[in-house]
């Protein structure tokens, strides 16, 4: 029987309690063999959890994926503890002093004059801390691990503090179809359609920037509506007897059009 309080209510401490017995011998087998890399991923889906939850605007729900994504801070946190790294509390200080440098305006005597100078000053003072000497080095450290819709928008809004930008949406529409053009002769030539298919997404990414639209958004609408759009077809295809796999693309296209405009 392991040495455990039971309690009506739990604190972040019990957490990391658990987090600790879990992985110490007599505790979860699975829990003890799991390392960095092996829940990785599940941090991230965690992550992406937490986020549709946001989007749900559901407390409840938001509560259980925020513990949930706590929970792997735990055992990332704990996994470090084992090797004599850092500990939970060494994470929490590291972030509270990120938060005390960064904002100069609230713990120092900084004046600010509104957001636009209180993230213009975040920005600086991060290059500063991460010791960034160049614009490049700022690029580069933008994660790869984020979605690539929206790393290529934080590498190209950091471009711009750089100078490097289209004085309006004109020349991003311009490179736009530049790079749709390049796209379709690489199809039609059978070579590099990988790498003028990114350069097409990349510039895409630039229009939305322009007009203020998230792209990952933008494509998770667009995705939502196909789907919506696709199940009217195949209700449609039901009701007249139809096999949606038999039919060729003309019909499907008209089934196509009747759903849009139902």
């Amino acid at each position: 029987m392991i040495d455990f309080e039971y309690k009506e209510f739990y604190g972040v401490q019990d957490l990391e309690e658990i987090v600790r017995i879990l992985r110490a011998p007599g505790g979860c087998p699975w829990d003890a063999e799991q390392t960095h890399e092996s829940i990785r991923r599940n941090f991230l889906e965690e992550a992406y959890e937490a986020v549709e939850a946001i989007d749900e605007k559901s407390p409840d729900h938001l509560k259980e994926e925020l513990g949930d994504v706590l929970l792997q801070v735990c055992l990332h946190a704990r996994m470090e503890e084992e090797n004599g790294s850092f500990d939970l509390d060494g994470v929490a200080d590291g972030i509270c002093k990120k938060l005390i440098f960064r904002h100069p305006h609230v713990f120092g005597d900084v004046k600010v004059s509104g957001t636009g100078e209180v993230l213009s000053n975040w920005e600086d003072l991060k290059r500063e801390e991460k010791h960034q000497a160049t614009h490049t080095d700022a690029l580069s450290a933008v994660a790869r691990s984020l979605p690539a819709l929206w790393r290529a928008e934080k590498v190209q809004k950091k471009a711009k503090k750089a100078g490097f930008d289209w004085p309006d949406i004109s020349g991003a529409l311009d490179k736009l179809h530049e790079e749709l053009d390049e796209f379709q002769a690489a199809v039609r030539e059978g070579t590099n359609v990988e790498e003028e298919l990114g350069d097409l997404l990349f510039s895409a990414v630039n229009a939305a920037r322009f007009v203020k639209a998230d792209p990952e958004e933008a494509l998770q609408k667009a995705t939502d509506k196909f789907i919506a759009r696709f199940r009217k077809v195949e209700a449609l295809a039901a009701e007249k007897g139809l096999d949606m796999t038999g039919m060729d693309l003309p019909a499907l296209d008209k089934l196509w059009d009747e759903a849009k405009r139902t």
